[in-house]
Formats: C-alpha cells, structure tokens, sequence
C-alpha cells in the first residue's frame, strides 16, 4: 500500500520488522513535496520511532490474526495455552508475556496475536482477579487517608492495597498498571 492509505493502529513491515502506526502527520515541508511524519512503535520491543515517509512510497501491510487462547498451567519458565476453539495447544516462554506471568492463574482468557503462525504478541484481560495470601493486619486507630499496604497474591504478586484488606479475600487487578481496583 501507498504510505497516503496508511490508517491509525494498523500493523505494517518496515525493513523486515513489525510496526504498528501509532500516529501520522501530513506535514508540508517549506522546500520539496510533502510527508507524512509516522510514529511507529515496534512489536518485538515495544520501543517507538519517528520516520518520515513520502506519500508516494510503499510501505508493506501485515496482516495479523488475533486468537482468544487459555492459559493452563507454568512448567518453569514455559506457559502452556491451549486455543478455545481448536483446542490446540501452544507453549510460549517468559519472554511473550514479559511481566504478565504474574497475572497469570488457570483458565484466564488473553488473546495471542499472531504472525505468519508466530506468536508475537500476548495481550491479557484488563483486570484479573487474585486471590490475597499474605499481608500485614490492619492497623488499628490509623485514620490517616490514602495509607496502602502491600499483599502478596497467589500467583507472588505483589499489589498496594487499602488496609481492609485481609488475608483469604480476592481483589481485582488492573493487568496494565499493576494496581489495586476493588475488592470482589
């Protein structure tokens, strides 16, 4: 495709790499035609680029599968996820997931976007629930407003909560910021 037709969040192949277009700008430079000014932000490492493309220049549009998968169980540094559909089952490494594995827990739903058949991308539900198993008691007479603790979950986690919170409860997680929403 033509680097005018490229939209916001579609995923394209530049010097044999995958990059989502975060952001473009048509910019008209004072001496010579106009380009669009792109932020890509790159699927292997997440880093983000400013490039410069002219509207007349091919830029190579891939297309991505995304597929709902379960997560079963963690044998040391693998993670096995099986397809809800085909029941197939794949064994990724701690490196998909990066920080992820700590949200984690049998039978949570994430989809796996892939590549050509290569899984390059895990993106989990937006809050988990997890269930607390240590955290110190709550302090009796501290009024004092906005005084978190921390709570260590069942998959290790370790997650500032309000001081209610007791040992055995389950609390939801925000996936993406590692934080503490409500109590279920």
């Amino acid at each position: 495709m033509r680097a005018s037709e490229m939209k916001k969040g579609q995923t394209v192949k530049i010097d044999g790499k995958l990059y989502a277009i975060v952001d473009y700008q048509h910019v008209k430079l004072g001496k010579g035609g106009a380009v669009f000014q792109t932020k890509i932000k790159s699927l292997a490492d997440g880093t983000i680029q400013n490039v410069r493309l002219r509207s007349e220049e091919i830029v190579e549009e891939a297309y991505l599968d995304k597929i709902t998968y379960e997560y079963l169980y963690s044998s040391g540094s693998e993670h096995v996820l099986m397809d809800i559909k085909t029941y197939e089952q794949i064994s990724l490494d701690d490196d998909a997931f990066g920080d992820g594995q700590k949200y984690l827990k049998p039978n949570t739903q994430l989809q796996v976007t892939m590549y050509e058949g290569k899984p390059i991308l895990v993106t989990l539900p937006n809050t988990v629930d997890l269930e607390v198993t240590d955290t110190p008691p709550e302090i009796k007479g501290a009024t004092a407003t906005n005084q978190n603790k921390p709570a260590t979950m069942e998959t290790g986690l370790i997650v500032q909560v309000p001081p209610f919170i007791k040992v055995g409860e389950i609390i939801r997680v925000d996936t993406r910021t590692g934080e503490y929403v409500t109590r279920v």
